[in-house]
């Protein structure tokens, strides 16, 4: 670590990191071992805010109407200043655990606060670490935003791990469409003519998906999986259901390219007879990466010794997305494996010493940049002048998009 290019104070909250080290690995370890999925992730909750509650932050949970959500504050001893939000996930995939590393995204963001409350007791400034649940499809964050979570906020920050590190890619708007078919069960041999199959109708809709790939504008991306397909090859299938994501550059392209699927969808309800649902999730949109906020955090790492290296095309989603629309945020990433998340190798990365080493690095940037937040009110100016801008620009757009008319509901 280059602790020479750091103030005393930036040196006192990574050495305070470094300190709480060893709690932050078991608190990692123990949601990784232990994974949750879906809105209810009691344990990885506990033992994220139990550090926070024995080192004096108000602990408020559940919030916003979800069991799993917190937001833990403490008020520096230095009087009012900028509210920083360090936010934490911790849910896995479904099948392969934290193949996410969102173990590690949480105990980062507890490590970052509990040293800058340690290393640093007269900072002028709020501290807060708000648990946001269900990031892998449910949308956590977009929930907390419609609740006002995020509004006081004049940062949010949270780091991910990756196979690199970098800060500034962006992210694809997201919607997930689960998309069910009734058809009618009969003997597959001696009366298939009675029957309605709700799997022929699933098929037709992939197949109509796959030539719309073709023809999908650049970047926008379609996927999905067969979550029931029939109980027996001997019965006609009367229940199919698929689960497919829709991705776009934008909401307004989302709204479109998602329309299009209904079409498919509908379409091949009416070619098999079988009676069509869909039920549309909660709308991620896309990201947009603070350049001020996002500047501190690179000089930040690299003062730390990490290379930082340029950001890729941003083909992910996240629920991050909601919360940049509401106040300042960056989502950036630090490297803990060469292999792509989402995957088993992954999954083990998150729990290996190189993703250890990850996790206090990320720990230690948040804390510093919190920390310039908190004490540099030029690049609190210039974060909330950005932020403003794209609210102007995003405002106009919308307002474009609404005299070409409205569009239908996702």
């Amino acid at each position: 670590m280059a602790s020479t290019t750091l103030s005393s104070k930036k040196q006192a909250v990574t050495a305070a990191v470094d300190r709480l080290a060893d709690r932050l690995r078991q608190i990692a370890l123990d949601i990784h071992a232990t994974p949750e999925v879906g809105w209810d992730t009691p344990k990885a909750v506990a033992w994220l805010i139990a550090p926070l509650r024995e080192a004096g932050f108000t602990v408020e949970s559940p919030i916003a109407g979800l069991g799993s959500a917190f937001r833990a504050t403490w008020d520096g001893g230095g009087g009012p200043g900028p509210a920083v939000g360090l936010l934490a996930e911790y849910d896995a995939l479904r099948g392969i655990g934290h193949g996410c590393g969102h173990n590690l995204i949480g105990t980062a963001a507890v490590g970052a606060a509990l040293a800058l409350k340690a290393a640093a007791p007269d900072l002028a400034g709020r501290i807060l670490v708000l648990g946001t649940p269900f990031e892998e499809g449910g949308g956590g964050k977009v929930v907390m935003a419609e609740h006002g979570i995020f509004d006081a906020l004049d940062a949010a920050m949270m780091v991910h791990p990756q196979r690199r590190t970098m800060i500034g890619r962006g992210g694809l708007a997201c919607v997930s469409l689960t998309i069910r078919y009734h058809g009618k069960a009969s003997h597959a041999s001696s009366a298939p003519e009675l029957g309605i199959s709700a799997l022929d109708a699933v098929l037709q809709l992939f197949f109509g998906i796959n030539q719309l790939r073709q023809f999908a504008p650049a970047g926008h991306r379609i996927h999905g999986v067969i979550t029931h397909g029939g109980v027996a090859p001997n019965i006609v299938p009367a229940l199919a259901e698929a689960e497919i994501l829709v991705r776009a550059v934008n909401r307004r392209e989302l709204t479109g390219l998602t329309q299009r699927v209904r079409a498919i969808a509908e379409a091949a309800a009416a070619a098999t007879g079988a009676r069509l649902e869909i039920e549309a999730g909660l709308i991620y949109a896309e990201r947009y990466e603070n350049r001020a906020l996002g500047q501190a955090f690179v000089a930040n790492l690299e003062a730390l010794g990490e290379p930082v290296e340029p950001p890729t095309k941003g083909i992910g989603s996240s629920d991050m997305g909601n919360v940049m629309e509401v106040c300042p945020a960056i989502h950036p990433y630090v490297k803990i494996s060469d292999e792509i998340n989402h995957s088993p190798e992954f999954t083990h990365a998150a729990a290996s010493e190189r993703g250890m080493r990850g996790m206090i690095l990320a720990a230690k940037a948040l804390a510093m940049t919190a920390l310039d937040v908190c004490k540099d009110p030029a690049l609190v100016a210039a974060v909330k002048a950005e932020h403003a801008a794209f609210r102007e620009a995003a405002g106009s757009a919308a307002e474009q998009a609404a005299e070409k008319g409205p569009s239908a509901a996702l």
